[in-house]
């Protein structure tokens, strides 16, 4: 089921909007309070009811106006189109179903369409929120197996939480082995209680002898109360017979006289069944012959009234061509008109031929191909025809403009090569110049020679203090090596070591050498010698600048700068004019080309102008409107004859209804003459009615005839009928005649009085209780009052008797209650009793929870084995492709409740083991796998509110794509969030921000 289009009267802020839905995907983005949450809530109100005013659910009742409700339309895959309308009304609101068939009905048609849905189950499977997800972060370790089993098997948390209830209210009242439990207390304080009663009953044994006295007595008392019944039951049956015996006698009285009597055999009510026979048939014997005398008059009626059966046998006929009347009229209209527009036509041809002024035939210029391949060759040849003309003036422009530029450069260039010095006035110069020393490159080079002095002074003095600090360095090195190898001297030479003495002298004659070689060294270095160098070639280049050779110097320079200028000018102005000569070849070679086109467009000209048969001139000027003349001529000239064609049928038309008019009224009316088809018409018409109506009365007369021809059959059938009745009544009573018949009525009547009188005793014998048996025995009593006197006196004897050892018992009775009421064994049997009750209740307050545990134990297990693995399988599929193959597989855990997942390594972790991101893609694994598997054939709408908001990038990704393989099922997204909006397309985003579209009011 898809939902295509919503139509919000009033619901919550939301008033007469009017919401198209895409088929497939609809994201509905608006920041919060935009009304996401309203148009959820409204869906699944149309769909399931308003909530009660008893629920805890938000009913968004409207506040400023009355209209509370809308519609929806959606498409059922079995049903088609239908449209849902719920409107305030009964506490859920009332639903009318509509479907495209006509077919409408209220909640039952409703729950067809849902496929009796239940809105928990549907909120459950089909619909995401962020309280799912949220359930997981506020969950201790130990209950997120629980609740991800629960939410892959209902779709919600309300198994495990189910399951935990219950087994919290069984610890509660009970644990094997424990002691707080309710009913551990319980049992402990009934032994307890048990073990004082045995001790209090032992002390207590006169006690018990009274209480055997009491059950003695009870059975006396009980004996004879049932020998008192049992006088009294025989006294009762001697008094009743007393009431009933004068009935007895009066109904033996009675079969007596019956018997005298003997079986009379008559009809029941016979007399008066045969006096009502009789006054039955004398009024149908009256109406008979009343009914004949009609039929015989209407007969000689009917033969004054036939109708004239050759005018109705051709009724169709004349009445067909009576309603063609007005058909010749609007002929008549018709072909005038058509006569307007032939003349029309033949304006227009005559137009068109002086247009074309052609040498030929219409025949001709009909016979002429215009067809589509013919229009294209045509179209296309005069498009070519401007292209080339185009071309022409195009060419002739460039020729123009690439040849004066050419002449412009070329004029240019010779100028230039004019100024140019010639070669041995430039060689004189070159070799004048290299005889003097550019002053421009000796003050370069002396610049150059001054900054190395600078870098070199600055380098002396650099090394100085690096050489003042290195010598420093060296000398306390020195130093501490001296020390050493004098005290490795004094060392050995104390301990007599030879070896070691001569290794400590030769160490200091060599930091001896060391240290005065290292003062000695030259101060001079390399650096010296450059900087001594440069200065002289300083002082070199100073002198040759101010000599005087470089006296003439700079005219030279000027003056082959000069020439050097003028030959890059030359130069520049020569490539440019091999460009422009190349641009100017390029037009030449393009009119060559041209004339090449224009050639082979001349010689398909010449071919097409001849197969159109036009001059050359017109199809060189204005091929395209020949040829739309051409065909408008064929245009109109085919109008032309179908026109004609139309106005010859139209007269044969005309002709064929006047001719068939005239025919029928030379037949059928006597005095016609002439071809006036009104009046003819009209005649007829009037022939025909006159006919009509004589052929009406009669059959009215016919059918008049027949209804009393079949009264008179019927009154006939009826009279043999009740004469036959009589008959039967006189074989019934074996009568042979009516006096035998009333004769042996009276004696019935006799024996009916004796019946009804037996009845009438035995009904009221009836009343007594005494049996049949009991009567008979009452007959053989001789004096009844005397029998009765001695019952009597026996029951008074047990009356005493009785009464003496009620108040034995109550005296017993009292002395037990004395000994109850000052004992201990009284108080503890009430308190034994009491705490037993108590303890039954609650054990079976414990066993109801026990059998609620162990009935959920078995549906779960009855759930795993069945229905869980095809589930898990696709739970698994959609796990492996949100963790891009990270976890694989989901497994249940041996007993109770919960999942194991494995990971790809095939290591398995409990629900608490994994990330709070991973168990979020293991719940939407579970409830997507739910609704794609379980619940499969209900393709209802998934509704998602905001459900992947703490998923990373990359998890957001993947959901998305996930959602999008889910083709079964119409996906409707609520959001905030606008990152979330690239994964889906612009035009399946209604954005409710905006202003959203109006039910016109």
């Amino acid at each position: 089921m898809k939902l295509l289009e919503l139509y919000i009267y009033g619901f919550g802020k939301l008033e007469n909007v009017h919401i198209n839905l895409s088929e497939q995907v609809q994201v509905f983005y608006g920041k919060n309070e935009a009304g996401k949450s309203t148009i959820m809530a409204f869906i699944n109100a149309v769909l399931f009811g308003f909530p009660t005013k008893q629920q805890t659910e938000l009913r968004y009742e409207p506040k400023l106006h009355a209209k509370y409700g809308g519609m929806l339309r959606i498409h059922h895959p079995e049903l088609g189109f239908a449209t849902i309308e719920r409107v305030k009304g009964k506490a859920a609101g009332d639903v009318t179903v509509t479907l495209e068939n006509g077919m409408s009905g209220g909640e039952e048609l409703l729950q067809q369409l849902l496929s009796n849905m239940d809105k928990g189950i549907f909120q459950a499977i089909f619909s995401f929120n962020l309280h799912g997800l949220q359930n997981i972060h506020q969950m201790k370790k130990e209950e997120i197996g629980n609740f991800l089993f629960s939410a892959g098997t209902l779709g919600t948390d309300q198994l495990a939480r189910t399951e935990t209830l219950l087994k919290k209210e069984l610890d509660y009242r009970f644990k094997p082995t424990g002691r707080n439990p309710h009913l551990n207390g319980k049992v402990q304080a009934l032994q307890e209680l048990k073990n004082e009663l045995k001790k209090a009953s032992a002390k207590n044994s006169h006690y018990e002898e009274l209480l055997g006295k009491l059950e003695t007595v009870q059975n006396e008392i009980a004996s004879l109360q049932d020998e008192g019944s049992g006088i009294r039951e025989e006294r009762n049956k001697l008094l009743e017979w007393k009431k009933v015996q004068p009935l007895v006698i009066e109904s033996k009285r009675v079969k007596m006289e019956l018997g005298e009597l003997g079986y009379v055999s008559f009809p029941l009510n016979g007399l008066e069944q045969m006096e009502k026979l009789t006054q039955l048939i004398k009024p149908y014997q009256a109406r008979i012959i009343s009914t004949t005398e009609r039929i015989a008059g209407l007969k000689e009626e009917l033969k004054k009234l036939f109708p004239d059966e050759r005018v109705l046998k051709y009724e169709s006929q004349i009445v067909t061509s009576i309603e063609k009347i007005p058909l010749f009229e609007q002929l008549k209209l018709e072909k005038k008109q058509w006569e307007l527009k032939l003349d029309e036509l033949n304006e227009s041809v005559m137009i068109i031929q002086e247009k074309l002024h052609l040498d030929v035939t219409d025949e001709e210029l009909l016979d002429i191909n215009t067809n589509f391949y013919i229009k294209e060759q045509v179209e296309a040849l005069y498009k070519k025809q401007q292209q080339l003309e185009d071309a022409k003036n195009d060419l002739d422009f460039r020729f123009t403009e690439e040849k004066e530029s050419l002449e412009k450069v070329e004029y240019d260039w010779n100028i230039a090569k004019e100024q140019i010095f010639p070669e041995n006035e430039r060689h004189i110069l070159e070799e004048q110049m290299s005889n003097g020393t550019d002053k421009r490159s000796i003050e370069i080079e002396l610049g150059a020679v001054r900054e190395q002095i600078e870098f070199l002074k600055r380098a002396e003095q650099q090394e100085k203090r690096k050489k003042k600090k290195k010598m420093l360095q060296r000398r306390n090195q020195l130093v501490t090596l001296g020390f050493l190898f004098m005290g490795l001297l004094l060392y050995s030479v104390l301990t007599q070591q030879m070896l070691l003495a001569a290794f400590g002298l030769i160490g200091c004659v060599l930091l001896g050498l060391f240290f005065f070689k290292g003062t000695n060294e030259e101060s001079e270095t390399d650096l010296n010698q450059q900087l001594e160098s440069l200065l002289q070639r300083e002082t070199a280049l100073i002198m040759k600048m101010n000599s005087a050779e470089f006296m003439g110097q700079s005219a030279l320079q000027y003056k082959l700068q000069l020439d050097n200028e003028q030959r890059e000018r030359a130069r520049l102005l020569q490539i440019k004019w091999e460009q422009q000569n190349e641009q100017y070849e390029k037009v030449i070679a393009r009119f060559e080309k041209w004339e090449t086109e224009n050639i082979e467009h001349t010689e398909k000209l010449v071919a097409l102008a001849k197969q159109l048969r036009i001059p050359m001139l017109v199809a060189q000027k204005h091929l395209l409107v020949a040829f739309q003349l051409i065909e408008q001529f064929k245009k109109e000239f085919r109008e032309k004859q179908r026109t004609i064609e139309r106005i010859e049928k139209i007269e044969k038309e005309m002709e064929s209804i006047s001719r068939d008019i005239v025919e029928l009224a030379k037949r059928y009316l006597d005095s016609f003459e002439g071809e006036d088809l009104q009046r003819a018409s009209f005649f007829l018409r009037e022939k025909l009615n006159a006919e009509r109506e004589r052929r009406v009365i009669s059959e009215e007369k016919l059918l008049k005839l027949n209804d009393l021809q079949s009264d008179l059959q019927q009154l006939e059938t009826e009279r043999d009928h009740l004469q036959t009745e009589a008959q039967e009544l006189l074989v019934k009573a074996q009568a042979n005649d009516d006096e035998h018949f009333y004769e042996l009525g009276k004696k019935a009547e006799q024996y009916i009085i004796l019946t009804r009188k037996l009845q009438d005793v035995n009904r009221q014998l009836e009343f007594s209780f005494l049996k049949e048996e009991d009567l008979e025995s009452c007959m053989k009593i001789n004096d009844c009052e005397e029998f009765i006197s001695s019952l009597t006196k026996k029951e008074q004897e047990i009356q005493r008797l009785l009464s003496d050892l009620h108040n034995q018992a109550a005296s017993l009775n009292y002395e037990i209650q004395m000994l109850e009421e000052g004992g201990v064994y009284s108080s503890l049997l009430h308190r034994y009793r009491q705490n037993k009750d108590e303890f039954e209740e609650e054990a079976k307050e414990w066993a109801v929870y026990a059998l609620a545990q162990d009935l959920l134990s078995r549906t779960v297990e009855k759930y795993k084995n069945i229905h869980l693995p095809r589930m898990l399988s696709k739970a698994e599929e959609f796990l492996r492709f949100l963790t891009e193959g990270n976890y694989v597989k989901l497994h249940l855990r041996p007993t109770g409740s919960g999942f194991l997942i494995e990971r790809k390594d095939r290591l398995s972790f409990e629900a608490n083991e994994l990330s709070q991101a991973t168990t979020e893609q293991v719940y939407v694994s579970l409830r997507l796998a739910l609704a794609m598997t379980l619940y499969e054939k209900f393709h209802f709408p998934i509704l998602i509110d905001d459900s992947f908001v703490n998923f990373d990038s990359n998890r957001t990704t993947k959901v998305m794509e996930l959602l999008s393989q889910l083709k079964n099922n119409q996906l409707l997204f609520f959001t905030c969030h606008q990152h979330l909006l690239e994964h889906f397309r612009v035009d399946d985003i209604l954005y409710l921000n905006e202003p959203v579209v109006k039910i016109n009011s």
